[in-house]
């Protein structure tokens, strides 16, 4: 079985083609215009083992912002499409990822219940030409349209590219664990989610 589902999606502020295989392994073709969003892709797919490509073209003489969150749009639509009914899956998933002086946690429920609590604080305004404030909002688009609810919880660190690429890596991680097929039987006792 190869769950996989492909995106182009469209409009006034952005352009974007997406594919994404679960049953890939970690290979990443990302170009999104925003050096350090890519980097973070790139290590999604390598600690997630999805195949991912992400091309995107947006209007970045404005800001990253409506790349970013129209490629977590994306992304969270790709997964869900790739779940269907989510039969059989692992349901749960979780993660603690150190990053040299930091340590993230990533924490989710592939409920179809979309939520997210965010708990990271950083100093700088960008890395890179990336908006740290656009991490959380490509975390709430992917959540909300993948239909998971995911806790993300930075407990301490002080690099601020220590801690996005460990949310990044932490949420691939605990992801990896929650599509994995185990039964045959929809993870809940109301037999559905959402």
């Amino acid at each position: 079985m190869t769950r996989e589902a492909k995106c182009t999606r469209t409009t006034k502020e952005t352009s974007i083609e997406s594919c994404l295989v679960l049953e890939g392994s970690g290979k990443a073709d990302i170009d999104t215009g925003i050096g350090f969003f890519d980097h973070m892709l790139e290590l999604f797919a390598f600690h997630s083992g999805f195949d991912l490509t992400v091309k995107a073209e947006g209007d970045l003489d404005v800001c990253d912002h409506h790349t970013i969150e129209d490629c977590g749009i994306v992304l969270g639509s790709l997964l869900k499409e790739c779940l269907g009914d989510r039969r059989g899956i692992q349901r749960y998933g979780s993660f603690r990822m150190p990053m040299d002086e930091t340590l993230a946690a990533a924490d989710l429920d592939i409920s179809g219940r979309p939520y997210l609590v965010f708990n990271c604080e950083f100093k700088r305004e960008n890395i890179g030409t990336m908006s740290t404030e656009m991490v959380r909002e490509f975390l709430r688009a992917f959540a909300f349209n993948a239909g998971i609810t995911l806790h993300i919880n930075v407990y301490y660190g002080e690099n601020d590219h220590h801690k996005a690429e460990a949310v990044f890596k932490a949420l691939a991680r605990a992801l990896k664990e929650a599509v994995r097929v185990t039964g045959t039987e929809i993870p809940s006792s109301k037999g559905m989610l959402g």
